[in-house]
């Protein structure tokens, strides 16, 4: 799985492990990832960091390769690395954009050319791309975000319409309020446009009680595992879909 070395995806990778999968976490961020594979092991399952850029098709094509030749093969790819951005609202460059498109929409598309080919000779094969309830409307102060996301929502119906052939199932899960850092990114801007420092994650917790009718944020397990179901032998039929998980979230 790509980004998986923290938060949402460490959590994933955890839920993962403990339906029983081996996984490989393709990031940047090695040193983090660390901590990941020690929670992977804990579960009894075995585990890989490679150092992966997924907008770089080199990088890309290696993680596969290397992963194919230490764990004997790859049934699942969950795309999950993502960025948001450094600046918010007026403030968004044209930097923050091609960042958002390139890591949040080219990176899937790179991976999942790249892994093609093995799905192809294994039979078939799962992806499951990261979006978010951004992806379903635009969220305030971050228009590249949300647009990107709204993106791979697309890119997800087009692969698993080119890919049924291959027996290749790909949908797409969209968290929901999630304490990450485009949060952080959220509350700072925040406490900088106030001219006074604000109590950690308050702004956050006041959009969950707002706007989640099950009233609490959703958290990386959450999601993991929505992500191991749309993985599984149960979710055979289904594709092309992107599934919510976010408390009921109403923006009215």
């Amino acid at each position: 799985m790509t980004g998986g070395a923290r938060g949402l995806g460490r959590g994933i990778a955890t839920v993962l492990a403990r339906e029983g999968a081996d996984i490989v976490v393709a990031d940047l961020a090695v040193a983090e990832a660390q901590d990941t594979l020690t929670a992977v092991e804990e579960e009894g399952r075995r585990a890989l960091v490679v150092e992966t850029d997924v907008t770089d098709t080199r990088s890309a094509e290696r993680c596969i390769q290397e992963t194919i030749t230490r764990l004997d093969g790859v049934d699942i790819l969950v795309n999950n690395a993502g960025v948001v951005g450094g600046h918010l609202g007026e403030q968004v460059t044209a930097e923050d954009w091609d960042a958002c498109f390139a890591v949040n929409v080219k990176g899937p598309w790179i991976m999942g050319r790249a892994l093609l080919s093995h799905f192809k000779q294994r039979g078939g094969g799962k992806v499951v791309n990261i979006s978010s309830i951004g992806g379903r409307e635009g969220v305030p102060m971050f228009p590249n975000y949300s647009a990107s996301k709204a993106a791979l929502i697309n890119l997800t119906q087009a692969q698993a319409l080119d890919w049924a052939r291959y027996h290749v199932n790909v949908n797409a899960v969209c968290p929901g309020l999630i304490w990450t850092q485009m949060w952080r990114l959220i509350e700072s801007h925040a406490e900088r446009e106030r001219g006074r420092a604000s109590e950690d994650r308050a702004m956050f917790e006041r959009f969950v009680r707002k706007l989640t009718a099950l009233g609490r944020e959703q958290t990386p397990e959450d999601v993991g595992h929505a992500v191991a179901f749309l993985a599984s032998e149960e979710a055979r039929n289904i594709t092309g879909q992107s599934l919510n998980v976010d408390g009921g979230i109403k923006f009215d």
